[in-house]
C-alpha cells in the first residue's frame, strides 16, 4: 500500500501520523508536543492540507523552546499534511530563532498565520515541498537518506527517471516561462539541467541558462525568457541534483526525442532507434554487405533525429546526416555526437523540389557539395566511387486523404503530411502511399539514387498491405535480407507490431513476392523467422464473395447494435439491397483491422467498408466472419493478410462458421421496436435468431423466422450442436427475468425476437439481481473455436 493511499483514507491526525511513520520505515520514533520526534528529524502533522509556513512556523516554535532548554535539536525539520510533505535544515532556522523583533507567543497553540506571515520571506527560500501525488518516492528517499547520511541528498537525473523529472520540470519551471512552445521546453529543459547553477556543463546547447544577479533567465532562438515565479525553479532544484553524471549526459541528450509533444514526433519521425536493436542492424548490414562495409559504402540518413542510428559507425568520413530540426544538429554538435560526420539541415521532402517534381540542389544550396558528388558518381557508376547506402528510420505519421479533409482531430493523421512538394508533384502513380511520409522518403529516395542500398526500418504494410499495390508496382527493388523487431522495442511507440529492418538493393528492380525475416523480441533478442508474402489483390480474402448492389429503399444507417448514426460527413448505410437481412462489416483484410472492424448488423453501418448480407452470401459471410475473427492478433502477425480458400469448403465447415458467427460478441444484430434518426422512427427486425419462438419461451412471434428456417437445413457437428443448446438455454433464461427499467432502456429490449447481442448483454448487466450461468455456454464456444482454428490456416486462409 502506498503513502498517497493510505493518506487517502486517513481520517484523522493520528492517521496522517502513522501513514508517514509506515511509509518512512521510522523505528526509533516518539510523539510529544512535537507530533513525531526522532533523533535526526522533528516532524509537525496536520489532520487537513495546511499551507508549509504554517506548518513549520509551530515547529519552530517547539525547536525554540527545546533550545532555550539545552535540549538536542535535530538537523532537519518536517512538516506533513494529507497532501503534501516540506523538509527543511535545522541550521537554516536557527538565524530565525535569534531574531529579536519577532514576537513568540507563550504556548505553541498561540502560534497563528500572523507570525506565518511574518516568517514566510525568512523560511520559504529554505524549504523543500513535496506533493505526495506525484513526489512520494522522492519524499521517501530523500527522508530516509537524511536521516542515515545527515544531509539531503537531491534525486539523480539519470535514463530511467528522464521522462518523470522532465514532466515534472515543466509543471514547476517551464509554465512560469511565458510564450514558450510545448516542442521548445525539451531544449530548455535540457539547457537547466545541463548546468550547475554557475556555468554549463555541456558547451554550445541551442538554448542557454543565464543569470540577472541571482534570477535564472532562458535564452532561445534570439529571445529572452523570464520567469514569473522563482518558487517552482528553487523547489524543483531543491529535489533533483544538477548536472547529471558525465556518464549519461549523452545519452540524455540523444533523448530528446522522447520530451517532444507527441504529434511533432510522429511528423518528424524522432522515434530513438534503441542501441540493442541498432547493433543488430549493423550486424545485418555486415552479414548483407560484407564485413567491411562501413569503408565501401558512403551513408545518408537523411532523417538523422539525434544521430543514434550512426552512432555505431566507426568512419564518419564517410557518414552524411541530415534532419529537418536545426535543433537535433545543434544537440549532437554540443553532445559531440557523430564527430566527423558531415550533418545539415534538410527538409528532404519538401527542399530541392521544383514544380515538376525535379531534383534542384541549387533551389536551396544546402546539399552538400561532396554528398551532390558521392551521388553522380554512384550513379554514373564512375570507377573507384563509393557504393551510396542510405540508411534511415523515417517518420511513419500518415494522412487519410490527398489533402487531408476528413482530418477533424479524430484519428491520428497529420494535416499536410500529403502535402509534401514531392508527393504532391512525384507521387501520382504511387496510390495511397502517397499519404505516408514513410514511403513518401522511399519515393524519393528512388528517384533521387536509384541504384542506392535502402536499409531502412518502418512498418511492413510497404510489403504485403492491399493499400499498397501500386506503390509496389512502382517501387521495385531485390530483397537483400533483414529482420522483425517487436515495436515495444521503441520507447513509447502505441500498439504492439513489428518494426521491419529490411535491405533492399534497388539497382536490380524486382517485384517483392515473399521475404523472409528474422524475428527479434522486445529485448532485440533472436526468437525465430517469419515470412511475409505481397498476394495480389485477386486472391485477397476481402475481393473473394460478390457484393450485392443497394437498391433505393431507404435504410437506417446504424454505428453500434442499437444505436443510430450520428454523423453527417461521408454517412453510408443509407440504402437496403435486394432481399437484405443485415450488413457484414469487414473493413481492411489484414489482422490487425479484422479484431475490431468485424460484425454483423440489422442494418447498414453508418462508415461502409463492407457490404450486405443476403441468403446466397450467408455461407460466405459466416466464413469471413469466423476467419477474420478465431485468430488473435499478436505483434507479430498483425499485418498477415487473410487470403482466399486454396481448396474446397466442407459443408460442415461452413455449418460450423455460421453457428461460430451468430454467437459471437460482434454479432451485433437487435431487434427494436422503433429507433428515431433523420426526423423519423425506424424499426430494426433481428433476422439472425436461430431459434423459434416455442424452442426458447418467447410469448409472442417474431418479424423474421430466416434463420430458424435457414438452419433447420443444415447438418450440425457435435461442436456445433452444442453450442446451440447452451445458446438456446441463455436464450430461454432472458425470456423468464424481468428486467429493470434501466437495462430494458440501455439495450432496447421492447421486442420478443432479441438478439444474442441484447441477451448476452442484459444478462450480464443484471448479474446483481440474477445470477446466469455462462460457463458452460463458454466452454462449448471454446470447443467449437478450438476445432476452427487449425482449419483456418489448413485451407489457406492465413499463411501457417
Amino acid at each position: 500500500m502506498s503513502l498517497k493511499s493510505d493518506l487517502l483514507r486517513a481520517k484523522t491526525e493520528e492517521d496522517v501520523k502513522d501513514a508517514y511513520i509506515k511509509a518512512i520505515g521510522l523505528k526509533a520514533y516518539s510523539k510529544t508536543l512535537v507530533d513525531i520526534r526522532t533523533k535526526e528529524i522533528w516532524f509537525e502533522a496536520k489532520g487537513v492540507p495546511t499551507p508549509p509556513v504554517v506548518m513549520f512556523t509551530q515547529l519552530l516554535f517547539y525547536v525554540r523552546s527545546a533550545r532555550k532548554l539545552g535540549e538536542q535539536i535535530p538537523p532537519f525539520l518536517c512538516v506533513i499534511d494529507t497532501e503534501k510533505a516540506a523538509i527543511m535544515e535545522t541550521a537554516n532556522a536557527l538565524p530565525i530563532l535569534n531574531e529579536k523583533t519577532i514576537k513568540w507567543p507563550k504556548s505553541g497553540s498561540k502560534v497563528d498565520k500572523s507570525l506565518a506571515v511574518l516568517l514566510a520571506p525568512l523560511i520559504e527560500t529554505h524549504i523543500v515541498v513535496y506533493q505526495i501525488d506525484t513526489y512520494e518516492r522522492d519524499f521517501i528517499a530523500t527522508i530516509r537518506s537524511a536521516i542515515s547520511a545527515g544531509k539531503i541528498i537531491r534525486t539523480s537525473i539519470t535514463p530511467d527517471n528522464l521522462r518523470q523529472v522532465f514532466d515534472k520540470w515543466v509543471v514547476m519551471i517551464g509554465r512560469e516561462l511565458t510564450g514558450v512552445s510545448l516542442s521548445d521546453y525539451a531544449l530548455l529543459f535540457f539547457a537547466d539541467i545541463m548546468h550547475d547553477g554557475k556555468k554549463a556543463a555541456v558547451k554550445d546547447l541551442p538554448a542557454k541558462l543565464l543569470h540577472d544577479d541571482d534570477k535564472p533567465v532562458f535564452f532561445l532562438n534570439g529571445v529572452m525568457y523570464e520567469l514569473n515565479s522563482l518558487h517552482g525553479y528553487r523547489n524543483f532544484w531543491a529535489i533533483y541534483h544538477r548536472p547529471p553524471e558525465e556518464e549519461y549526459r549523452r545519452y540524455l541528450l540523444e533523448r530528446r526525442d522522447t520530451l517532444l509533444p507527441l504529434d511533432e514526433r510522429e511528423f518528424k519521425g524522432a522515434y530513438y532507434t534503441p542501441l540493442a536493436v541498432v547493433d543488430k542492424a549493423y550486424d545485418e548490414l555486415a552479414a548483407v554487405l560484407g564485413k567491411n562495409w562501413q569503408q565501401r559504402y558512403i551513408v545518408w540518413d537523411m532523417c538523422c533525429g539525434v544521430g543514434n542510428l550512426e552512432v555505431k559507425h566507426s568512419n564518419y568520413r564517410n557518414v552524411f546526416m541530415s534532419t529537418i530540426d536545426q535543433a537535433d544538429i545543434d544537440v549532437m554538435r554540443a553532445s559531440h555526437t557523430c564527430v566527423g560526420a558531415t550533418i545539415f539541415q534538410y527538409d528532404y521532402l519538401n527542399d530541392d523540389i521544383n514544380e515538376l517534381g525535379l531534383i534542384d540542389y541549387s533551389l536551396s544550396n544546402k546539399m552538400p557539395l561532396t554528398l551532390q558528388n558521392a551521388i553522380a558518381d554512384a550513379m554514373a557508376k564512375k570507377k573507384g566511387a563509393k557504393k551510396l547506402l542510405v540508411l534511415i528510420n523515417p517518420p511513419y505519421a500518415e494522412a487519410t486523404s490527398s489533402d487531408n479533409a476528413a482530418n477533424k482531430g479524430a484519428d491520428r493523421s497529420k494535416t499536410g503530411v500529403a502535402r509534401s512538394k514531392f508527393a504532391s508533384a512525384s507521387m501520382a502513380g504511387y496510390g495511397k502511399a502517397s499519404n505516408e511520409l514513410f514511403t513518401q522518403f522511399l519515393a524519393r529516395i528512388h528517384k533521387e539514387v536509384p541504384t542506392a542500398i535502402v536499409a531502412s526500418f518502418g512498418k511492413l504494410k510497404y510489403v504485403n498491405s492491399q493499400a499498397f499495390e501500386e506503390f509496389r508496382k512502382v517501387w521495385q527493388a531485390k530483397y537483400l535480407g533483414g529482420f522483425v523487431v517487436h515495436s515495444k522495442a521503441f520507447d513509447d511507440l502505441k500498439g504492439e507490431f513489428p518494426i521491419g529492418f529490411l535491405i533492399w538493393d534497388t539497382s536490380k528492380p524486382e517485384p517483392i513476392t515473399e521475404i523472409v525475416t528474422d524475428v527479434l523480441d522486445r529485448n532485440a533478442a533472436y526468437i525465430g523467422d517469419k515470412t511475409y508474402t505481397n498476394v495480389e489483390n485477386d486472391l485477397l480474402l476481402s475481393t473473394w464473395p460478390v457484393r450485392p448492389k443497394t437498391n433505393s429503399v431507404p435504410a437506417l444507417p446504424l454505428k453500434g447494435a442499437v444505436e443510430p448514426a450520428t454523423t453527417t460527413a461521408d454517412l453510408r448505410g443509407t440504402k437496403w439491397s435486394n432481399g437484405a437481412i443485415g450488413w457484414f462489416n469487414c473493413a481492411g483484410n489484414d489482422l490487425q483491422q479484422a479484431n475490431r472492424l468485424t460484425m454483423l448488423l440489422s442494418s447498414g453501418f453508418a462508415s461502409g467498408r463492407g457490404f450486405f448480407i443476403n441468403k446466397d452470401n450467408l455461407w460466405q459471410v459466416a466464413v469471413m466472419f469466423t476467419v477474420r475473427r478465431i485468430i488473435k492478433p499478436t505483434w507479430l502477425n498483425d499485418r498477415d493478410q487473410f487470403l482466399q480458400p486454396n481448396k474446397a469448403l466442407s459443408d460442415e465447415f461452413k455449418s460450423d462458421c455460421l453457428v461460430w458467427t451468430l454467437f459471437n460478441s460482434a454479432n451485433y444484430s437487435a431487434s427494436v421496436e422503433k429507433i428515431r434518426w433523420n426526423g423519423a422512427d425506424w424499426p430494426l427486425i433481428n433476422h439472425f435468431l436461430p431459434f423459434k419462438e416455442a424452442e426458447i419461451g418467447a410469448k409472442t412471434a417474431f418479424a423474421s423466422s430466416f434463420m430458424a428456417t435457414y438452419m433447420s437445413k443444415l447438418t450440425l457437428s457435435a461442436e456445433a450442436k452444442a453450442v446451440m443448446k447452451e445458446g438456446r438455454r441463455l436464450f430461454q433464461h432472458f425470456h423468464q427475468q424481468k428486467f429493470g427499467r434501466t437495462i430494458v432502456d440501455d439495450f432496447k429490449l421492447g421486442r420478443p425476437d432479441v438478439g444474442w447481442w441484447q441477451v448476452r448483454r442484459a444478462l450480464k448487466a443484471n448479474l446483481v439481481n440474477e445470477q446466469t450461468n455462462f460457463q458452460s455456454f463458454d466452454v462449448a464456444y471454446e470447443k467449437l473455436s478450438e476445432k476452427l482454428i487449425p482449419q483456418v490456416f489448413e485451407l489457406g486462409f492465413l499463411p501457417a
